[in-house]
């Protein structure tokens, strides 16, 4: 078994600071959410994800990929939403195994009242406390790890690109 290519200081600081920095923003964004709304990040994204699809329906499988979530996690998430009257699980006709999930007009609405708090809590912890050209690079640095995540099998691949217009006040 060869050495492994052990990170420089440097990589290893920027690496430390990218983990702390991630999971402190997420867990942000996610108190923010539930404060304001009642619902976190998880189930937010599930949301937004609808809300880019035509009737705000996709397949489960799909959904699963988009959020990076495990199916059962995903099986669980919505089956709690469901129960809100947020969405709607139903068999695909033109295939037994599948089954969709649809944002209910709930769940629209609730979508458009967390939007603000969502966009906010994002401009405030993160795109403004950098440059414009530092935001860029951000966008061009995980364009390339996610491209490069999917072309290991690590999620969906005809997700929009990075520079793709918002399609919805989710984003």
């Amino acid at each position: 078994m060869s050495e492994p290519r052990w990170l420089s200081g440097p990589d290893q600081r920027a690496w430390r600071s990218y983990l702390t920095g991630s999971q402190l923003l997420t867990t942000q964004l996610d108190k923010e959410l539930r404060e304001n709304h009642s619902i976190g990040m998880p189930e937010y994204e599930i949301l937004v994800r609808l809300s880019e699809h035509e009737d705000r329906t996709m397949r489960m499988a799909l959904l699963a990929m988009d959020t990076t979530m495990s199916r059962s996690r995903l099986t669980h998430s919505v089956a709690r939403m469901e129960k809100k009257g947020l969405l709607e699980r139903f068999s695909i006709p033109e295939d037994g195994r599948g089954v969709n999930c649809q944002m209910t007009e709930a769940g629209w609405q609730l979508l458009v009242s967390m939007a603000p708090t969502h966009v906010g809590g994002v401009r405030d912890h993160l795109v403004d406390l950098l440059e414009p050209e530092e935001m860029e690079t951000l966008g061009h640095i995980f364009g390339k790890v996610t491209a490069h995540m999917r072309a290991i099998g690590e999620g969906p691949v005809d997700t929009p690109p990075s520079d793709a217009e918002p399609t919805t006040p989710a984003t």
